[in-house]
């Protein structure tokens, strides 16, 4: 009897955990919904080994998950996280998921710099955005 006690209660406090209002990283947030804690990232900041693509020229051109910085404006949206961006060089469609925006808001005349990688197919190029920061 104490051995099936003993089990129940792990059962039911296991399930409360899962149960449990799990913090999101962007999306919908309601009246209901607990609020997203709040994370500090950090990181190196410094020189690499890894060749950084600094142009849409570059990338147009680049291996599928080449690592790119470039640095323009976002001239329109496309579709849901789909965005054409342009830099000095050129223009090439972008994707960034709602979080990699990480709180910048941007217009067509708003200079920023996008942090990805290429995404190649089998005829075009993309760039996977994993940050958006205002441009220096």
């Amino acid at each position: 009897m104490k051995k099936l006690l003993a089990a129940s209660v792990l059962v039911f406090s296991s399930m409360s955990v899962m149960a449990a209002p799990q913090s999101t990283q962007g999306g919908f947030s309601g009246p209901h919904e607990a609020a997203p804690l709040t994370q500090v990232q950090g990181g190196f900041n410094g020189p690499s080994a890894i060749p950084v693509l600094n142009t849409v020229k570059a990338a147009l051109h680049a291996d599928d998950n080449t690592a790119v910085e470039l640095t323009g404006h976002i001239v329109s949206s496309i579709g849901k996280d789909d965005y054409m961006f342009k830099d000095e060089s050129g223009e090439i469609k972008i994707e960034i998921d709602h979080d990699d925006w990480r709180g910048v808001t941007v217009t067509p005349t708003t200079k920023i710099t996008i942090r990805g990688e290429v995404d190649k197919d089998w005829t075009v190029r993309t760039i996977d955005v994993d940050s958006v920061v205002l441009a220096k």
